[in-house]
């Protein structure tokens, strides 16, 4: 059975956890406080050298990491990813997007707001990734406004990828009642039937 070590309040952690459910795979969750530093101990560091979560252990004792490349694996051969070489690509396309203009403002401002409690020596940071966060939300709603999911009529990992942080954005102070594109997309995702949510 896979092993997956995750914080239940990670966005990149409750990818895998959803990714898995809509397998429909059997796993075995390991519990692992970020804040407690339990990422930085050498047990961790075996398993993921650069000392972050999620990590999912195979039967054989492979250990993936980076939270995107564990969707890639699991979903490989699946419905939810496609096998044409332009719609992959596309996959592709909102995964490095989440990656490089998304999850470093939406996610760290909820970061510092969720978990932190929005101290005063990050304040002048968490405004500034408002600015870009809401950025990152206009280009998915550009998107969403022509298809139902990311990559056209399907659902796939580039909407899991970005699904996760996205419907926790108001933890990080965005106001998302400016999207109608992306609340209807939510409620789309959230209405698979074999969908989880981040806590349950």
């Amino acid at each position: 059975m896979l092993k997956v070590y995750g914080d239940y309040n990670s966005g990149n952690c409750y990818k895998i956890k959803l990714m898995l459910h809509l397998l429909g795979l059997e796993y075995e969750w390991q519990p692992v406080d970020i804040l407690k530093g339990e990422t930085q101990t050498p047990e961790f560091l075996a398993k993921n050298p650069n000392g972050k979560v999620p990590v999912v252990e195979l039967e054989d004792g492979t250990c993936l990491w980076e939270s995107n490349a564990i969707l890639n694996y699991l979903a490989d051969g699946s419905e939810f990813l496609p096998s044409e070489a332009r719609l992959r690509t596309q996959v592709l396309q909102w995964q490095f997007f989440e990656q490089y203009s998304h999850e470093p403002y939406i996610a760290v401002a909820r970061f510092i707001q969720f978990y932190l409690g929005l101290p005063e020596e990050r304040l002048e940071e968490y405004r500034k990734l408002q600015k870009r966060g809401y950025r990152a939300l206009t280009v998915m709603e550009q998107q969403l406004a022509r298809t139902p999911y990311l990559v056209g009529e399907h659902y796939s990992i580039a909407d899991v990828t970005l699904y996760a942080y996205t419907h926790v954005a108001h933890q990080g102070g965005f106001d998302l009642s400016g999207y109608p594109a992306i609340q209807a997309w939510l409620a789309r995702v959230a209405s698979h039937p074999r969908h989880v949510a981040m806590l349950d």
